[in-house]
């Protein structure tokens, strides 16, 4: 599909790709042709139609993650009975958005870590809805940071695995991603879709600001909603590879997209996050009984030699 003819039906970028990829899928057809290949031929086209006239998540078929020349240069498998608090922190305590974030809603029990949002009647801040957000107090500027986790299911709350600047959304410091930018390496915000093929799938995205002259509006880049296996109930990997040129980021051990939005990537040190996200608005509609959970078995961080 010509890009002028994509630009006409006002495609999004995560619409694009689809289409790019039945493209660079045919490019190596005949190279090794099979009936399997043929098969795959034929979902990749039909994710595509699915994609740009549905909006659908589509599987990812990249490279698989290779870490040759990586070292682990941070663990948590989270097999003691509280969250290390030598290694992470709250990001923050207290009201916010519709809400209250608390220690409360930690959890560190049989080899996994839980974040979970309910309705508490006498919570540690008053009766209101209640999430948790942890962040690692130590930085870091590139590498392979991986998330081994089960999302939460339900509407408006949504598990994150993110990595944020200081200053992703300040036009002059961020500069376009370079000075910091907001890495999106899960979010599993279609949870409360009812049809499993539009549920199971997670975005990911890059935010910053200051790549073009608008000074107000957040830059951003959604990379696109992809697949992954039963993600409300089963565990599957999510990563992001931060070189020194681009991001590659990756749904079990597989590519999804890489990109080097908007100016480039970021050259400072940044903050790895696990989140339950809190909706953006006033007021949650859920009834009072509700309550969904975040679970994570592990999060790790590798880099290269020369990161370290």
């Amino acid at each position: 599909m010509p890009e002028q003819l994509m630009d006409l039906l006002k495609l999004a970028y995560r619409q694009k790709a689809a289409v790019y990829a039945v493209g660079d899928f045919f490019g190596s057809f005949f190279n090794d042709f099979s009936l399997k290949k043929i098969f795959a031929g034929f979902m990749v086209i039909l994710e595509m139609f699915g994609s740009v006239i549905f909006d659908a998540p589509v599987t990812p078929r990249g490279d698989e993650l290779d870490l040759t020349g990586y070292n682990l240069v941070f663990e948590d498998e989270f097999n003691g009975d509280s969250l290390d608090y030598t290694k992470w922190e709250h990001w923050r305590e207290g009201v916010y958005g519709p809400g209250y974030l608390a220690d409360s809603q930690v959890e560190v029990k049989d080899g996994a870590l839980t974040l979970s949002a309910e309705y508490l009647e006498n919570g540690k801040f008053g009766p209101g809805w209640y999430a948790a957000d942890i962040q690692l107090k130590e930085k870091y500027k590139c590498g392979y940071f991986e998330i081994k986790c089960i999302c939460n299911s339900g509407p408006d709350f949504w598990s994150a695995f993110w990595i944020q600047a200081d200053h992703p959304y300040e036009h002059e410091i961020s500069n376009g991603g370079i000075g910091g930018a907001e890495l999106d390496i899960v979010e599993s915000i279609s949870s409360y879709q009812s049809s499993p093929f539009l549920k199971n799938a997670v975005t990911q995205t890059v935010h910053c600001n200051g790549g073009d002259d608008d000074v107000e509006n957040i830059d951003s880049r959604n990379l696109g909603k992809f697949k992954g296996k039963n993600i409300h109930e089963e565990y599957n990997t999510y990563g992001l590879e931060w070189t020194d040129s681009e991001y590659i980021f990756y749904v079990n051990g597989v590519e999804t997209r890489r990109t080097s939005f908007s100016k480039g990537v970021s050259q400072v040190e940044e903050t790895v996050r696990v989140s339950m996200c809190t909706p953006p608005v006033d007021e949650i509609t859920l009834p009072l009984d509700f309550k969904t959970e975040f679970k994570v078995d592990y999060v790790k961080i590798y880099q290269k030699s020369d990161n370290t």
